[in-house]
């Protein structure tokens, strides 16, 4: 498998965006890789975190919100910064569905320049989607990933639901 992984839209303010979120990618690897070093499989305790960071952050986009629609959810995590830093396309968008696809992911990036393999940088995404799921959770709903770039899909499809 190989990851294509490349922007289409390369402005100097969404490169600054990513890297801060690269950043955020190569903690998590680093965590991961140093944790096994010393004997603990990330799948012990990194995916409760990254979800338990995800409820967290989950309540407050609801709070935010001021409602569990998934409507909600789009407008306050899927802003049209958030679109056009990875490259998002809304596919669908209602009370109990959101649709997205995702054509650029700088947490892939970020794992591709630590030197992840294509079998690492997919249980990293794997991971680092707990929090996704978590988001999802605290809007009732279930999030289904039936195509991800750290898989070697073309996108990331990301489909909330009810």
């Amino acid at each position: 498998m190989s990851i294509h992984n490349e922007p289409r839209h390369k402005a100097a303010l969404l490169a600054a965006i990513r890297e801060l979120l690269e950043h955020r990618a190569l903690w998590l690897y680093l965590l991961c890789d140093e944790a096994e070093k010393a004997g603990l499989p990330a799948e012990q305790f990194a995916p409760a975190a990254i979800k338990r960071c995800g409820l967290s952050q989950g309540a407050g986009l609801v709070k935010k919100g001021g409602t569990p629609s998934l409507i909600g959810l789009r407008r306050t995590l899927f802003s049209k910064a958030a679109q056009l830093v990875f490259e998002m396309d809304i596919k669908r968008c209602d009370d109990d569905h959101l649709d997205i696809d995702f054509h650029y992911c700088p947490l892939v990036k970020a794992w591709q320049k630590a030197g992840c393999t294509d079998e690492q940088i997919a249980r990293l995404c794997d991971i680092a989607m707990c929090g996704d799921r978590g988001i999802g959770e605290s809007y009732g709903c279930t999030l289904d990933l039936p195509k991800a770039i750290a898989r070697g899909d073309e996108i990331c499809a990301l489909r909330y639901h009810r």
